[in-house]
């Protein structure tokens, strides 16, 4: 693996779950990181707010907007190595805005493959989702399986996907893509099931609601999928290549909520409320990952995969979420779409 030390990143959507996470991890390694997080008229960094304040003094924190141009080409000079992960991701607000995945995601990923080619940047890491493959025609998924718009959201990553492997088919621009599952982890975003259940159980709720208990998903931990990350960064032969980080473990939706419950050791009623379903031809029904070209091309592989693992990584998610002082970031009373 290539080493941070020293090296000159930065990370867009830096204030979010996953890009929290990378900009501790690359800090930590000793990179040089700037952390790119969405201006707001608060100045708040996301998550990097209750960073340790040894790892926020050793980051480079920006506040702007991934679809201005002119700012992503001033805030990427000097860098040698982007992490891309600014994005819209919450599927059920992209049928109510798409305009705004679109220009978020579609038109950010164009301002940064531009200024990489530009800059000529050492290497750019576009971060994908599972969720570009729809309803699996097959499985496990490989990079090669059919891509299916089934929500605006996954049209637009598909877009994204897209623009940015054009410009290292056109122009040779170093461009890699990483295609993680279903991450899950301290952080996560309540619009995700298991930040869902975890703080109306930690909340004191003994009725839980969810959306459909049928589809698959498989999910990745959090340091796995950083992992992931910073194995696709190192990798030469991954520059062109789309690559899945996954666990390559399904279950159900319906069996994950059993699970939490049962390391919760609560008695709850499990509800599926009518407004937390997707439409219907706009479901994933399946998701199960194959990471063979992980293991093969990068050498990485899962440290939580298989149900051992995943209750592993549910018990560390548990217990962050149970925190009182983490749990009063949620709002387990309402529906975040």
């Amino acid at each position: 693996m290539v080493k941070f030390k020293g090296k000159k990143v930065l990370v867009t959507g830096a204030g979010g779950f996953i890009g929290s996470h990378l900009a501790e991890t690359l800090v930590k390694l000793g990179a040089h990181v700037k952390a790119l997080v969405h201006y707001n008229s608060r100045n708040s960094w996301g998550w990097l707010e209750n960073s340790p304040s040894e790892i926020k003094k050793e980051m480079e924190i920006i506040s702007g907007d991934i679809r201005d141009a002119h700012g992503i080409k001033t805030t990427m000079r000097g860098c040698e190595i982007v992490f891309h992960l600014a994005a819209l991701i919450a599927i059920p607000y992209s049928y109510h805005s798409p305009d705004t995945y679109v220009d978020t995601n579609i038109k950010g990923t164009l301002n940064i493959v531009q200024t990489a080619r530009e800059l000529e940047i050492e290497k750019v890491v576009q971060t994908s989702t599972s969720e570009v493959y729809g309803t699996a025609k097959f499985v496990p998924i490989t990079e090669d399986h059919p891509l299916q718009g089934q929500s605006p959201y996954s049209a637009s990553k598909i877009g994204s996907d897209h623009m940015a492997l054009s410009f290292y088919n056109s122009f040779e621009t170093p461009v890699a893509i990483i295609r993680p599952f279903n991450t899950y982890g301290p952080r996560q975003s309540a619009r995700a099931i298991i930040p869902t259940v975890i703080t109306q159980i930690a909340s004191g709720k003994r009725t839980i609601k969810i959306g459909a208990s049928h589809p698959t998903r498989d999910f990745n931990f959090i340091s796995d999928t950083i992992q992931g990350f910073l194995h696709v960064a190192s990798e030469p032969k991954a520059i062109g290549e789309v690559i899945n980080i996954g666990s390559n473990y399904e279950i159900s939706i319906g069996q994950t909520v059993e699970i939490i419950v049962e390391l919760m050791n609560q008695k709850v009623e499990i509800v599926s409320e009518k407004a937390r379903f997707r439409p219907g031809k706009s479901e994933v029904e399946r998701l199960w990952a194959d990471n063979s070209k992980a293991k093969k091309l990068l050498g990485w592989e899962p440290k939580y995969g298989g149900i051992d693992g995943f209750k592993r990584g549910l018990r560390e998610t548990i217990a962050w979420f149970a925190r009182p002082e983490n749990l009063a970031g949620y709002k387990p009373d309402f529906y975040n779409i």
